[in-house]
């Protein structure tokens, strides 16, 4: 069979190793042959390849060096870096929140579950999805280090010399510059020696060709020029419009803190691509980001009518049903997820969950049961753990409920919700200072949860510290402003403190 035809077909199968073998051996007979080679590119391209036209997540290191100059007091609803109260959002006592104030979403996504960082101190601590101790940075997960792609798939070294190549040269053949981009983009993540090819390729096209605008702003963006960016894509679809550069065109926006902007150029990509999900999906997490959770469910569930078995809308619309207290509706969304082949830790875990408040006490325990053996990771398992803690509060077993909360902070010692139990547990026993020590630990890990701080408010008032009782409350009344109880034991300490 001639090789060509075989590594193409390879190719198509996605079985890049095979391709990239033969490639390598007709390669080594004539390095000149310009179909192994732009094959070989494209495989090397493809193996790491991370679809960008997802929304971005932003990172900490990104957050802290941010010089872009955005309003600090801005509008309610306008800003994704402090969110108001939003429409259809539980209460924090109901639902959990984030450090910034937001609920847990349906999904766990870098930029929803850790939060912008409001200190120094909350940006390098480690957070508890983390597989590193490094600081999270949109390079984290997304993005492979330059060389180390190369490194792996070509132990003689890297397969192309950058900083060799005549760009002009490549720039004048469309094909062979497309194929060069995405490897450089993408494989070696050399954005310079991108943007470089970008920009000679664009002229040599005189400024007509879509695609290369959209690169360019594809550099821009990676680089933090935003305002180029949006300019390049602009004029990419201006000339083309795509789905792809509406989606880079709206984390532009999410970048420049302009949500708004972000979910009217999503609309207006809906006016050229009737119902297409991408679209759709990214007006729903923005709406999610400014806690409007009633318009996110909206266009989630219409995500749904067109693709019914989109993962995200359906864990996401799971979840505001079950914190919307109707775990029967959320237990049926999970349940089609675990048959179309969701099957893991998590699933169990929420399913176990569903079954308990549903009363469906039969299959609480197996599910829980499953979700263990089905744990691969430490923190996943602390989670269960802590969720079981709660099942055996349901059923007033506290013994079980303490070796449990004991059990997830043995798999995660950051887990801040299972301290502030263990705490709350302490005080039923009267080991005020071992429920003091928990109630410390977690508010240290977890400043935005108001429960450990009440608790150590009433802790503290009980042995007589009103001083270090009033200062837990204020830090508890200003992580949940609608808390009563807080209210009540402010004012109640301020009344005591009048007589003195």
């Amino acid at each position: 069979m001639d090789p060509l035809f075989m590594s193409i077909s390879l190719f198509r199968r996605r079985k890049f190793d095979d391709c990239l073998e033969i490639c390598t051996q007709m390669l080594n007979k004539n390095p000149y042959d310009q179909a192994f080679w732009h094959l070989k590119t494209r495989a090397l391209t493809e193996k790491v390849y991370v679809d960008e036209a997802e929304m971005d997540d932003e990172g900490i290191a990104e957050t802290l060096l941010d010089d872009n100059s955005i309003a600090q007091v801005a509008r309610p609803g306008t800003s994704l870096k402090k969110p108001g109260p939003g429409q259809g959002v539980p209460s924090p006592g109901m639902r959990p929140t984030t450090q910034s104030g937001r609920p847990l979403s349906g999904v766990v996504r870098p930029g929803t579950q850790s939060g912008r960082p409001g200190t120094m101190e909350q940006a390098i601590r480690t957070p508890r999805t983390a597989h590193t101790a490094r600081p999270v940075t949109s390079t984290s997960g997304r993005f492979v280090r330059l060389g180390t792609a190369s490194m792996l798939s070509s132990p003689d070294g890297p397969f192309i010399n950058l900083a060799r190549l005549n760009m002009e040269k490549y720039a004048q053949r469309p094909h062979l510059a497309r194929a060069l981009f995405e490897y450089m983009f993408h494989h070696d993540n050399d954005i310079r020696s991108a943007l470089q090819l970008a920009a000679i390729a664009t002229e040599f096209c005189q400024f007509n060709d879509w695609w290369w605008k959209l690169q360019l702003g594809k550099c821009y963006h990676r680089l933090g020029l935003y305002r180029d960016a949006e300019r390049q894509i602009r004029s990419a679809i201006k000339t083309q419009p795509t789905v792809d550069g509406y989606l880079y065109l709206a984390r532009v926006f999410v970048r420049l803190d302009q949500p708004l902007a972000a979910i009217e150029n999503l609309k207006q990509g809906l006016e050229f691509f009737k119902g297409d999900c991408s679209l759709l999906k990214g007006i729903a997490r923005v709406y999610e980001g400014l806690n409007d959770l009633v318009q996110s469910s909206a266009f989630y569930r219409e995500v749904l009518q067109r693709d019914s078995t989109d993962i995200e809308s359906i864990a996401s619309i799971a979840a505001q049903h079950f914190y919307s207290d109707a775990p029967e509706v959320a237990l049926k969304y999970y349940r089609r997820l675990l048959q179309m082949g969701v099957f893991n830790a998590e699933i169990f875990c929420n399913l176990g969950m569903c079954c308990f408040y549903a009363q469906q006490y039969d299959m609480t325990l197996s599910c829980f049961e499953r979700a263990l053996s089905l744990a691969e990771e430490e923190v996943i398992a602390a989670d269960v753990w802590y969720n079981i803690g709660h099942v055996a509060l349901g059923l007033a077993d506290l013994n079980l409920a303490y070796q449990c909360f004991r059990l997830a902070l043995a798999s995660n010692n950051d887990h801040a919700e299972a301290y502030n139990n263990l705490g709350v547990l302490e005080m039923r026993r009267e080991h005020h200072q071992q429920a003091r020590t928990f109630f410390q630990a977690s508010s240290q890990l977890a400043p935005h949860l108001f429960e450990a701080q009440f608790n150590l408010s009433q802790l503290t008032k009980e042995v007589g510290d009103l001083q270090s009782s009033y200062r837990a409350a204020e830090r508890s009344h200003t992580a949940f402003p609608g808390h009563a109880d807080s209210s009540e034991l402010l004012d109640e300490l301020r009344r005591l403190f009048s007589r003195l």
